[in-house]
C-alpha cells in the first residue's frame, strides 16, 4: 500500500494502464455508434500512452538539474510523451489531462490525496480547455466526476482518494447514455470515459496491489445511430478576424466564451507558456470592433488583421511559393498518390501527433496547412500545430473530412495569395464539397435510415446514414442522385481497394445519363473498409 506517488509509481502506472487498455482495447473499439467498421477509440488509446511508456523509458533517470520533482519530472515525460503520440479526440484529451496532473505536482514534495485531488481537478481543466465546445456525456464529464468525488474525499490517505475517484469515473460513465441522446440509441457507454476508468483502475492497483472490476460495458442493441457534431463555417459571418495576442489563461478563458458569443469558426491556439503566453486568435464575426475589443479586455492584441469575404478575389490556382507547404493525411495508396501529384506531403492515416509534427517539419517550410481528413485526426492536426508553434513554424489545420474535401481545398491553393487568406480560400473550398462515403455494415443497427444487417451496402453522407441497400452498385448510383438533387457540377468518385472492377465506370455512365451537364472524375483511391467516395461541388 502506497501513501505517495514516487517517479517508480508513475511507471508502473504507465505501464499497467496500458497493459490494461491493451486488455479492454477490443471491448473500446466496439463502443462504436455507428455499424461500420472503423471504430477505434481502444486502438487510439493503446497508441497514446504506449508513446507515453516510451518517453518514460528513454529519459525517467534524467532528472533536470532545477525543476520539478522526480515525480514531477516523470508526470512530464508521459505527458509529453501522450501528446506526442495521441492520436484521435480521445488520445489527445488524455494527453491534456496527463498534462494538468503534472503541472499540478509537478513542484509538490509529496503526492498524498488532497495533491491527487487537486491533480485531477488541473486535468480536468486542462482537458475541458483543449476542447472547443465541450459536450457532457463524454470523458469530460467522466474525468470532472473523479476529481469532483476526489475533492469531496477531503483526506491525505491517497488510496482512499484513487479509490474514490475511480468509482465516481465508474458511475459518471454509467450515466453517459442519459447525458448523450445519440449514446442511449446506440446502446452504449462512452469510449473514451470507458478508457479513463481503465486507467483509474490501473492507478488503484499500483497503489493498492488490489485489481478493480471495472464496469462492464452497456449492451449493445439495435438502435438508431448517432449524427456525429461538427463545427463548420457559416455565411452568416462576413469578416474575418485574427491577431495575436499576449495574456494569461484565465483571460483568454473568457476572450473565448466572448468570441464564441459573436461568430463562429473560432480558433484560439497557445504556445503553452506559463503565467502568460502568446495566443493565435482567428474568428468569423459581423461585428469587427467587438472582437478586436474582447481582445483588448483580455490582453494585448497585435498583427491584428480584418478580412472581407465579399473582397476575396476569383484566384487561379498557382504553384505552392517557397516557405509553403501542405502536409495531407492519406489512407489508400491511390489517394496519397493524388496528393503527392499536388506537391503535398503526404502522411499515412491514422497519425501520432509526433509522426503529423515530425512531417510538418521536414517541409522546411515556415507555413504549413494540414488537411487532416478526418474527424479524429483534425484533434491530432491541432495538437501537432501547437507544438509546430514552438518550433517556429506557423500551422493552419483545415478541417477537411474526407479526401474529397481535401483534393477541393488543394485545387484552389494560391501562392500568391497571403498565407493566411489561402487558408481560408482552401478552408471554403473544402466546405463547399459535400462528401459521401459507402461502405457494407459490419453489424445490425437500426440507423436513422431503417434497420440495417451485417452485409448491407450503407450510404453515409456527411457522415449520416441515409440509404440502405443490397447492391452496391445500385446504392453507389442512387447516393450521387440524391446529392446532386441538392445542386452540384462535378462529381469526384475515388474507388476503394475492395471495389469491384467497373464500380467507378457504371456510376460514371449512370451520372451521364441522369446529369448530362455534371462533370464526373474517378479515380482508384485504395481505401479500406469504403468501396466508394464521393464528392459533388
Amino acid at each position: 500500500m502506497l501513501d505517495t506517488i514516487d517517479a517508480a509509481a508513475v511507471r508502473r502506472w504507465c505501464a499497467s494502464g496500458l497493459a490494461a487498455l491493451k486488455r479492454h482495447q477490443g471491448e473500446i473499439d466496439q463502443l462504436n455508434v455507428y455499424p461500420v467498421p472503423d471504430g477505434d477509440t481502444g486502438t487510439n488509446l493503446v497508441l497514446t500512452l504506449t508513446s507515453a511508456q516510451q518517453a518514460l523509458a528513454m529519459d525517467l533517470d534524467t532528472l533536470p538539474d532545477s525543476g520539478p520533482t522526480a515525480h514531477g519530472h516523470a508526470l512530464r515525460l508521459m505527458a509529453q510523451g501522450a501528446l506526442l503520440g495521441a492520436r484521435g479526440n480521445s488520445g489527445v484529451i488524455l494527453s491534456q489531462i496527463l498534462r494538468g496532473v503534472a503541472d499540478e505536482v509537478a513542484g509538490v514534495p509529496a503526492v498524498r490525496g488532497r495533491e491527487l485531488a487537486a491533480a485531477l481537478r488541473s486535468g480536468t481543466t486542462a482537458a475541458y480547455t483543449a476542447v472547443a465546445r465541450p459536450v457532457e456525456g463524454t470523458v469530460l464529464t467522466v474525468v470532472a466526476a473523479a476529481a469532483a468525488a476526489a475533492e469531496r474525499a477531503d483526506t491525505d490517505d491517497l488510496p482512499a482518494v484513487a479509490r474514490v475517484a475511480a468509482r465516481a469515473a465508474a458511475e459518471a460513465l454509467a450515466r453517459t447514455p442519459e447525458q448523450l441522446p445519440a449514446l442511449a440509441r446506440a446502446g452504449v457507454v462512452d469510449a473514451g470515459g470507458r478508457g479513463l476508468c481503465v486507467l483509474l483502475d490501473a492507478l488503484v492497483e499500483v497503489l493498492t496491489g488490489e485489481r478493480t472490476a471495472g464496469p462492464a460495458p452497456a449492451s449493445r442493441s439495435a438502435r438508431p445511430a448517432a449524427t456525429v457534431a461538427r463545427e463548420t463555417g457559416s455565411d452568416e459571418y462576413a469578416y474575418e478576424v485574427q491577431f495575436l495576442l499576449d495574456a494569461g489563461a484565465e483571460a483568454v478563458a473568457g476572450l473565448r466564451r466572448a468570441l464564441d458569443a459573436l461568430g463562429d469558426s473560432l480558433v484560439v491556439v497557445g504556445d503553452g507558456r506559463e503565467p502568460e503566453g502568446t495566443w493565435n486568435v482567428h474568428v468569423h464575426v459581423n461585428d469587427v470592433g467587438a472582437a478586436v475589443e474582447a481582445g483588448v479586455a483580455a490582453g494585448r492584441p497585435y498583427r491584428i488583421s480584418v478580412t472581407r469575404f465579399a473582397d476575396q478575389p476569383e484566384s487561379p490556382p498557382g504553384p505552392v511559393v517557397a516557405g509553403r507547404a501542405a502536409v495531407v493525411v492519406a489512407t489508400g495508396g491511390g489517394i496519397a498518390d493524388l496528393f503527392a501529384a499536388e506537391g503535398a506531403t503526404v502522411v499515412p492515416g491514422n497519425p501520432s501527433t509526433g509522426e503529423l509534427l515530425d512531417a510538418v517539419r521536414s517541409t522546411g517550410a515556415a507555413r504549413v496547412v494540414v488537411l487532416p481528413n478526418d474527424p479524429n485526426t483534425e484533434a491530432v492536426a491541432s495538437a501537432a500545430a501547437r507544438e509546430a508553434h514552438r518550433h517556429g513554424i506557423k500551422v493552419s489545420v483545415v478541417p477537411t473530412r474526407s479526401p474529397v474535401q481535401a483534393l477541393a481545398a488543394l485545387a484552389v491553393r494560391d501562392g500568391d495569395r497571403r498565407f493566411e487568406d489561402d487558408v481560408i480560400a482552401m478552408a471554403e473550398a473544402a466546405g463547399a464539397c459535400r462528401y459521401a462515403e459507402v461502405c457494407h455494415a459490419s453489424r445490425e443497427a437500426l440507423t436513422v435510415a431503417g434497420p440495417c444487417r451485417p452485409g448491407d451496402v450503407l450510404a453515409l453522407v456527411e457522415g449520416e446514414v441515409h440509404l440502405i441497400g443490397t447492391d452496391l452498385t445500385d446504392t453507389c448510383a442512387a447516393v450521387v442522385d440524391r446529392m446532386l438533387g441538392g445542386g452540384g457540377e462535378m462529381v469526384t468518385l475515388l474507388a476503394g481497394a475492395d471495389a469491384p472492377a467497373g464500380l467507378t465506370d457504371a456510376v460514371r455512365a449512370h451520372v451521364a445519363r441522369r446529369w448530362p451537364f455534371v462533370e464526373v472524375h474517378a479515380y482508384p483511391g485504395g481505401q479500406p473498409f469504403y468501396p466508394l467516395l464521393v464528392g459533388i461541388e
